[in-house]
């Protein structure tokens, strides 16, 4: 499987996601992107699950899935297994 982003380090501060990916440092105030991460617990929020493909970011307790490209402001084509035939 090829990989959309290679994720080093994932962690979260309030609604402020941080992490390292593709060699980058990134900070994300989440609050302004979902609503469910805002009113989310912090429990919540650190209760989060990075995809195999590296594509995105799913957080199960509240049922919110971001994609990396999208926070990090890159676009990649979807993965193979999320096209549409």
């Amino acid at each position: 499987m090829t990989k959309a982003h290679e994720v080093e380090t994932i962690s979260m501060s309030g609604t402020v996601l941080t992490m390292r990916v593709d060699g980058k440092q990134y900070r994300v105030d989440l609050a302004g992107r979902s609503e469910r991460l805002a009113r989310a617990t912090q429990p919540q929020r650190d209760n989060f699950e990075l995809s195999a493909s590296g594509y995105g970011i799913h957080w199960p307790d509240i049922d919110e899935d971001l994609s990396i490209d999208g926070l990090i402001g890159v676009k990649h084509a979807a993965p193979a297994s999320a096209k549409t035939v």
